[in-house]
This record gives structure tokens, C-alpha cells and sequence, in this order.
């Protein structure tokens, strides 16, 4: 993920200290149903890693085989593969019967809208193409999670009548959120202010990206009463700040936890893909030490335990 990457000299600079809640954040999570432990989803953004081979999935596995592999250690997949091309049907109930057969306690799929939607289209005359979209992954059933828009760092708030009219055109019940990226969503209070509402008033979600080059997209806006989270780590030169990084998140889901979350989505990148399952390690311990939930332990091959 390039998206926010800063030079590995320049990591020590950062403050990765968490913002303070959101204006929605408090108004969403108000403490009137707090008590219960908040469904966790931890994930990466790609099964289909051969260099996975002989460390997270057994010695000799086929790449056919890798899905059912990966969900036997995570119980979600942020799919960024339909960003870049829609799976048929076909292609998604075969992957939901994969996921069906080897995930111990459930599997979502979080799908990606196409970048033909997002990208090309900005939201405009992209009916087809959502169609499309909604028509595949309406497959996956009860394996279906949230779907989550990413939208490009030159759709700025001049954009929001399409972006509301786009939400409102989705299917009521269909569970998305909504990564901004162009800074002007963040740097005008009133703008911030407004599109979070817009969100909560359609019931959508607000993406929140944890990367180092881009502070102001970790806005700490929860908006409905889940939280998805996109976590961007800095290299195995970085891992213990990295792991500190996800104890604070863990702190913090803590809180949110406390005062109403009910559903957790947190999904880690890093461009050394074998450097992602460690990170997805350490947030299953640190989850299940801090919000006191029981998400099955990710164990790679016997001879390369951490």
C-alpha cells in the first residue's frame, strides 16, 4: 500500500499517538448499550501469497488451495481483488464454498468497490458497474461483511452531492463504509463536520486509516456503531512500534467497546506481506488481552513461531 508511505528514516518522526475521539464518535457511542464484547474481524487484503507458503500455509500448498488456507487463520479478507475486477458469480459462491469448508468460527468477506465506480466513473452514471458489483457479492450470504468505497484523493468535498446521492441510491441494508483521502474533507472543521453527519444520518461507515504520511485520515469519526480500520504498518525495522501502534488501538476499541461498538474491522497492510500475518498476530493477542474477546490465535509453520 503506497498510499501515505513515508521513507523508513523518516518513521521516528511521526507521532503515532491516537487523536481524541470524534464530534460523531461521542454523539454515536453514547453509552446507552455498552456491556456486551464487540464482534473482532481481523484480516489481511490478499490470500493468494505463494510467499506464504511454508510459513503461514502448510509446505507444498497449491495456489487453488490458498484461500482455505487463509481461513483457517483469519476469520475475514479485506477484498481488494473486486477493486480491479469484479468476480463473476461463480467465482464468489466457489470462493464462499472454500471458506465454508475450512473457517473454524465464520468468515467475512469485506469487498471493495470497484475502482470502475470510485475511480473512472467518481460515482457518476456507475450504475451498471455497481450492479454488478452488488450482484456478485450478494453471493457470499451470511459470509458477506461490509463493503467499503475508497474514493480517490481528488474527490474533494465539491463532490459531496454525488457522493450522497451515490449512498443513498445502495440498497438500505447493504453494510458500507467510506474511505476520503482528499485533505479538504479534513482540514475545513465545518466540511469534517458535515460529511461525518451525512454518514450517520444515511447509516454508513467511516473508514479510519492508520498510515504514517497521512495523519489526517486517522479522524477518529465513528459514525454507526461499528468501526473499520485500516492499519498500514512500517517494515519489520518498525515492528515494536508497529505492535505498540495496535496496543493503543487496543486501548482505544477498549473504550469505544465500553460505550456501544458492536462490530470491530480491523485489517493490516504492509508491503512484506509475511510482515502483515505478524502484525495480524500481535492485534489477535493484544484484542484478546484488552477487550477480553476470543479470537481464534493465527499460528504460522511449527519451525517459524515468533
Amino acid at each position: 500500500m503506497e498510499f501515505g508511505k513515508i521513507p523508513s528514516e523518516e518513521v521516528q518522526s511521526v507521532n503515532f499517538i491516537l487523536p481524541k475521539d470524534g464530534l460523531q464518535t461521542v454523539k454515536v457511542l453514547n453509552g446507552k448499550e455498552s456491556g456486551a464484547k464487540a464482534a473482532i474481524s481481523v484480516g489481511c487484503a490478499k490470500w493468494g501469497l505463494p510467499e506464504w507458503v511454508g510459513f503461514l500455509y502448510p509446505p507444498k500448498t497449491k495456489p487453488a488451495d490458498f484461500l482455505e488456507e487463509y481461513a483457517k487463520h483469519f476469520n475475514s479478507i479485506e477484498l481488494n481483488a473486486a477493486y480491479y475486477k469484479i468476480p463473476t458469480v461463480e467465482t464468489a459462491r466457489k470462493w464462499k464454498k472454500q471458506v465454508t469448508a475450512s473457517a473454524k468460527n465464520g468468515f467475512l468477506f469485506c469487498p471493495k468497490f470497484p475502482e470502475s465506480v470510485s475511480h473512472y466513473k467518481r460515482l457518476k452514471g456507475a450504475e451498471r458497474a455497481t450492479d454488478d458489483f452488488l450482484t456478485s457479492v450478494i453471493e457470499f450470504e451470511g459470509n458477506l461483511g461490509p463493503c467499503f468505497l475508497q474514493m480517490s484523493d481528488s474527490f474533494g468535498p465539491n463532490n459531496l452531492p454525488e457522493l450522497r446521492a451515490f449512498l443513498k441510491s445502495l440498497p438500505q441494508d447493504l453494510n458500507v463504509f467510506v474511505e476520503l483521502r482528499n485533505e479538504e474533507w479534513f482540514s475545513d472543521p465545518a466540511i469534517r463536520k458535515g460529511v461525518f453527519q451525512l454518514f450517520s444520518q444515511l447509516n454508513k461507515g467511516a473508514v479510519i486509516t492508520d498510515v504514517s504520511g497521512r495523519r489526517d485520515v486517522l479522524h477518529m469519526e465513528v459514525t454507526i456503531d461499528e468501526v473499520f480500520i485500516r492499519f498500514i504498518g512500517n517494515g519489520a525495522a518498525h515492528r515494536e512500534s508497529d505492535f505498540a501502534r495496535i496496543d493503543e488501538w487496543a486501548d482505544r476499541l477498549f473504550s469505544w467497546q465500553e460505550r456501544g461498538l458492536k462490530k470491530i474491522y480491523f485489517f493490516v497492510h504492509q508491503t512484506d506481506e509475511r510482515e502483515s500475518v505478524r502484525l495480524a498476530i500481535h492485534a489477535v493477542e493484544s484484542f484478546n488481552k484488552t477487550l477480553g474477546s476470543q479470537i481464534p490465535e493465527i499460528r504460522l509453520q511449527p519451525s517459524l513461531f515468533i
